[in-house]
């Protein structure tokens, strides 16, 4: 609360001329009701949600003989794409024994990379309504490419797509053309 002091000053023959007076504010009440107000609205703001991404994927059946057979993709109708360490992405179009460093291609996350190569791709599919683009996230692979492939996959409209994981071969082609996997230690 706010105090006046008075003082009173004595002239010639003890008469008040004037009376002049000091104000004081307790702040102490602004200083609460300061932090009454930041604790209020801590409590009733809302902290930013993590971001989901709905990616659609069927029920595991609970029997194995309702497991559906695996599906074979032709590989004129398809393109596999696989994720790499330190932003890299490879693309093929082979089979386990066609593949090699050489048809291993590379290329980047961009509209003249990864979308230039699905649309090229899916112009020369034999059936463009079957087109299947086949995403490979390797161990080294990290999430936001992962975000940016399944982005490339609306932008291209790209409907048919799938997420598995690498195949063996695959793998030791990968690893060769990005310099290969960690040498074991030698032994003394």
């Amino acid at each position: 609360m706010a105090e006046v002091q008075v003082q009173e000053k004595g002239g010639k023959g003890g008469k008040v001329r004037s009376k002049k007076q000091n104000t004081r504010v307790d702040m102490t009440p602004m200083v609460d009701l300061g932090f009454l107000l930041i604790t209020f609205f801590m409590f009733t703001t809302t902290f930013s949600k993590p971001n989901v991404m709905d990616l659609g994927l069927p029920a595991k059946p609970k029997d194995e003989k309702q497991k559906p057979p695996p599906t074979e993709i032709k590989l004129s109708n398809s393109i596999s794409i696989l994720l790499g360490k330190d932003n890299r992405v490879f693309w093929h179009q082979q089979d386990a024994t066609s593949l090699n460093d050489q048809t291993l291609m590379e290329t980047t996350l961009d509209r003249e990379g990864i979308r230039k190569v699905i649309q090229q791709a899916k112009s020369r599919a034999a059936d463009q309504t079957k087109f299947t683009v086949i995403i490979k996230p390797t161990d080294d692979a990290i999430y936001k490419n992962f975000v940016d492939i399944l982005d490339e996959m609306a932008i291209t409209k790209s409907e048919q797509y799938g997420v598995t994981d690498i195949k063996p071969w695959e793998k030791a082609i990968y690893e060769k053309k990005v310099g290969g996997a960690a040498a074991p230690a030698a032994t003394k």
